[in-house]
């Protein structure tokens, strides 16, 4: 089994916020009905349909919900929700400063779903 670093819940959680509060400002209107969640591993349901290969590696985050490219005039679905999975990314990284990048590239990764990007246009 991978190392993993100690990183409590709640300091885990400030680095989840830091990362929501350096997307450039313009970005943060368009987040009001988004739900950032930390949940400590994926559930069942959350790797259902993914094409996820535990040997090469573990899901970090996901998003949930209707990319805003998708949306009509009309919509007014449930809020979008980002999910960050705290034990694959203590598991994947081997410091702190690692785990600081790791929830940075994970929230900016799931956020550019939700503005309709796709895995390929991505930066990360």
């Amino acid at each position: 089994m991978a190392s993993r670093v100690d990183i409590s819940p709640s300091h885990f959680k400030t680095l989840v916020r830091e990362a929501l509060e350096e997307l450039p400002e313009r970005f943060q209107p368009m987040l009001e009905n988004v739900a950032v969640v930390i949940e400590e591993e994926p559930r069942a349901e959350d790797l259902e349909g993914l094409d996820v290969d535990p040997e090469e590696g573990e899901l970090l985050g996901l998003y949930h919900g209707v990319p805003l490219t998708d949306r009509g005039a009309a919509y007014s679905g449930l809020p979008d929700r980002v999910l960050i999975f705290r034990g694959p990314i203590l598991r994947c990284c081997t410091n702190a400063d690692e785990v600081r990048q790791e929830v940075r590239e994970t929230v900016i990764h799931e956020i550019g779903h939700h503005f309709g990007l796709d895995d390929e246009e991505m930066v990360f």
